[in-house]
């Protein structure tokens, strides 16, 4: 019913092919088990990631009502920022990003390199604000004093995660449904980094028709579980609302919260360990903010048998760009 209804939404297809499901055959040896990745890293705008998903769809509206101008917000290194302001560039629009600093650091690295010096080579216009603790109603002053300049603003939230952008990951649940069921194996786990909700929420709502015993785990970036768990719950009851059908009875929303310490944006040791296997092991890069989070939660499940017998997807949902941001601390 889910995908049927998924059917009607335009988006701007940006994205043509699946991205790959691919075995991680060093690490698997390196930890006793098989452990398999999805590589939405690998999306074809702006060096990758999953935002492009959700932007397929909220573009796409920003075309359908006439927009001349994309705003957003985020921190300095945020890869959401950066691949709305690459979106933009591609269609053609201006692009406005409100930007905070969410680790206080002066380091020139962060406040210049990484993601930071992509948004200006995709011409976007950058406003620093000291926090984004009102990010809904800065962006919309942001939107009010555009149209008092002439400008037709469209409000992209911050990571793309709304119920319309998380029709991206919904998308994408599908999608590797099919995978799964072509690879012929039993998996035990998805597993995902679990910050602004779409992409969490839109996949797990996918799997919780297409697979429904398949536990999709979200490792929390920057909250704990009990203020993750009503972001996903409810951005998931949005997203089926906005669908026009009912939320799956087999829908669950699983967090593991031990991970993001000491806070959004700032690595830890657990972090920056898996962030150097993977890249040892297998030459894949993965971020200090998201997916370097997720994959050590991973690890440490796999240590603590928190999973049960079977392979495991791990999403790369991108972010490489960061590191250039850190290198500092790497």
């Amino acid at each position: 019913m889910i995908k049927q209804q998924l059917a009607r939404f335009n988006r701007l297809e940006l994205l043509a092919q699946a991205t790959p499901l691919e075995k991680l055959e060093r690490l698997s040896a390196w930890v006793g088990r098989d452990i398999y990745i999805k590589r939405d890293d690998l999306t074809p705008l702006a060096l990758g990631g999953n935002k492009l998903r959700k932007l397929e769809y909220l573009g796409a509206d920003a075309l359908a009502v006439g927009a001349d101008t994309l705003i957003t917000a985020g921190a300095i290194q945020s890869n959401h920022v950066r691949q709305t302001a690459a979106l933009a560039a591609r269609l053609g629009l201006g692009c406005v990003a409100l930007l905070e600093n969410p680790i206080g650091t002066a380091d020139a690295n962060y406040l210049g390199n990484g993601n930071r010096l992509l948004l200006d080579l995709f011409d976007a216009r950058v406003e620093l604000v000291d926090n984004l603790d009102n990010a809904d109603e800065q962006l919309q002053a942001l939107a009010e004093r555009l149209r008092g300049n002439g400008k037709k603003p469209y409000l992209v939230p911050i990571g793309g995660s709304n119920a319309l952008g998380a029709l991206g990951y919904v998308r994408a649940g599908f999608e590797l449904a099919a995978q799964i069921e072509d690879s012929g194996l039993a998996f035990a786990a998805v597993v995902l980094a679990s910050g602004s909700a779409g992409t969490h929420s839109g996949l797990g709502l996918a799997l919780s028709e297409a697979l429904p015993g398949l536990p999709v785990v979200g490792v929390t970036v920057s909250r704990s579980d009990e203020a993750q768990r009503p972001k996903v719950q409810g951005l998931a009851e949005r997203t089926a609302e906005l669908l026009g059908v009912p939320l799956p009875a087999s829908f669950k929303v699983e967090l593991w919260d031990e991970y993001f310490a000491p806070r959004y944006g700032e690595p830890n040791a657990g972090t920056l360990a898996a962030v150097k296997l993977l890249a040892s092991q297998e030459g894949i890069l993965l971020d200090p903010v998201y997916t370097g989070k997720a994959m050590a939660g991973l690890l440490d499940g796999i240590g603590r048998q928190r999973f049960e017998d079977g392979p495991l997807i791990f999403l790369h949902t991108g972010g490489a760009p960061a590191l250039f941001a850190y290198n500092a601390m790497l």
